[in-house]
């Protein structure tokens, strides 16, 4: 089994305290995430149960097991031993849980990466993963093509899609060829609970991305706290949404929690209103996730009430404030709530959800997941009291240990000792707590707005410009200031029929002056073609600025 250089984690003495609840606690010393979360419900009778949902596709878990034993078989005479590093640059499709499961049967770690990233941060991950092959679909091989001369370990890229004749002339492999013929068995290889599971980067809009380390156990404990305690998953649900496998995110939610119970899984490879809602209807959705823009996407489609949704259960969102406008405009429409959570990449999913409460509270990420402490911390360093707002503190079964913190003159070992302090994760995030101890976030600390002593949140402005009917998109953010500190500016797309005007500018304050206290108004506003925004609609705040 490949051993992972003790220079590669940060020192024992800087990682977070770990928990075990207590419903893990007789967890086996060895096992296999393949085994637990696919071979499993085949060996418990469920081989004919549905697992993934793709377009008119519908694939059952004995049929994913054996797609999954003849990638794992194909990476295996590839040398590609326990421990190794495999990259994906994946579209939602088969073949990317495929992959994942693959790679996992053989004792390897996946190292998703974005598909948005240049390639400059193609090679940098490849690089800093040290990977030793690289599956990626055949659409995205553009920044991988011009990134291949800086890969320092040439490793061994595998193309999903495309003309395999073309593919293999470049010296690449072909997915497709490589699972012809491998055997429908493979035994998976047994690895250490405190053996490295995932390595997730996180975005890298703010310089290279960072390595988060996520142990075996903490992908099998989180796994099934959330399938448990959040989607509430049995073997019937269909899980849908749009979040990308190649996100930390969308991992976790495709990728992970629903075979750790047993569910299916409705993939969408990208984001329209038109297909999401189709899928309700054509995949049976029973449990839906996706981003607050998402939701909002979905209620402005003229014909959103023409589809049924009546089949889904629950709704589910994170990664993005809701805000209560967004949870009462869909319970208006669809008589369901949007149950609200809060996760990281560094604490590989769900740290907190609605679900936690016997209803949800309209704008809030609800209360710690089992297993989860949370404390908020003022500037001060005090506990934060009820409607104060601190530094968000988390510690559980999962934790913040960066990879390779040595490397780039210590970045990350810094970003170690800043990001754990007295055995909490600190994640970065500024929220408060109602006296019934449920939170709410404000704002990512970095993206909080500082001007003349306030503290603002550019999430609570963006929610009451986005209801102005000449407004498509907003974002929001502070700006340097020499008297101020920073002053508010809002950057806003205008809907098509609406021009960009000093008039228009002079409307839309005025209709911020109704809403929200004069302190808080943008004092600039810039009006744009087109924000930045992830492929699942996540505003990236740090490139607006």
């Amino acid at each position: 089994m490949g051993k992972i250089p003790e220079s590669y984690l940060p020192p024992r003495d800087l990682w977070p305290d770990y928990t075990m609840p207590e419903q893990f606690k007789d967890m086996p010393e060895k096992l296999n995430i393949c085994q637990e979360f696919i071979d499993r419900h085949i060996d418990e009778g469920r081989a004919n149960n549905h697992a993934i949902y793709f377009m008119d596709k519908m694939i059952t878990y004995g049929q994913l097991q054996k797609m999954v034993n003849r990638f794992a078989n194909a990476l295996r005479k590839m040398g590609v031993e326990p421990q190794d590093r495999v990259g994906l640059r994946v579209v939602n499709s088969p073949p990317a849980i495929v992959a994942i499961y693959g790679i996992f049967k053989i004792g390897a770690i996946p190292v998703p990466t974005s598909p948005l990233w240049s390639k400059e941060e193609v090679a940098f991950v490849v690089n800093n993963a040290e990977m030793k092959a690289f599956v990626v679909n055949e659409p995205l091989m553009g920044e991988v093509e011009k990134a291949k001369d800086s890969f320092e370990t040439a490793p061994t890229i595998i193309v999903v899609g495309g003309n395999p004749a073309d593919i293999e002339a470049k010296g690449y492999k072909s997915y497709e060829k490589m699972i012809e013929g491998e055997s429908d068995a493979c035994d998976p290889e047994m690895v250490h609970k405190d053996d490295i599971g995932v390595i997730l980067y996180t975005s890298g809009t703010t310089g290279p991305p960072k390595g988060c380390v996520h142990f075996v156990r903490e992908v099998y404990i989180e796994s099934h706290i959330v399938g448990d305690y959040v989607w509430k998953l049995t073997p019937s649900d269909v899980l849908g949404g749009s979040a990308p496998v190649s996100f930390a995110a969308g991992f976790g939610t495709f990728g992970l929690i629903p075979f750790a119970k047993g569910s299916a899984i409705s993939l969408l490879p990208k984001f329209t209103p038109q297909d999401m809602l189709e899928l309700f209807e054509k995949h049976g959705i029973t449990v839906a996730t996706g981003l607050p823009t998402a939701y909002r996407a979905l209620m402005k489609f003229p014909d959103f009430k023409k589809y049924d949704l009546s089949k889904v259960r629950m709704f589910t969102s994170g990664g993005d404030a809701l805000g209560v406008e967004t949870f009462n405009a869909w319970l208006e429409l669809t008589g369901k709530p949007i149950w609200e959570g809060l996760g990281g990449t560094e604490m590989l999913h769900l740290v907190t959800s609605n679900t936690m409460g016997e209803k949800p509270v309209p704008g809030s990420i609800g209360k710690p997941l089992p297993g989860f402490e949370i404390k908020l911390i003022t500037p001060e360093g005090n506990e934060a009291k009820p409607g104060e707002v601190g530094s968000f503190c988390v510690k559980g079964p999962t934790g913040t240990v960066y990879w390779k913190p040595y490397a780039d003159d210590n970045r990350l070992l810094k970003s170690q000792q800043k990001g754990v302090r007295d055995g909490f994760n600190l994640l970065g995030d500024a929220v408060y707590a109602d006296e019934n101890g449920y939170l709410f976030f404000v704002a990512r600390e970095d993206d909080m707005i500082k001007s003349s002593g306030y503290r603002i949140s550019p999430a609570e402005v963006e929610e009451v410009i986005a209801k102005y009917e000449a407004v498509a998109d907003v974002g929001v953010v502070g700006i340097p200031d020499p008297e101020k500190g920073q002053i508010t500016k809002a950057c806003i797309v205008l809907k098509e029929g609406y021009q960009a005007s000093d008039e228009m500018k002079e409307k839309i304050l005025n209709f911020c002056r109704e809403h929200i206290a004069v302190y808080k108004l943008p004092r600039i506003i810039e009006f744009m073609d087109a924000l930045p925004r992830t492929p699942t609609g996540k505003l990236l705040r740090r490139m607006l600025k």
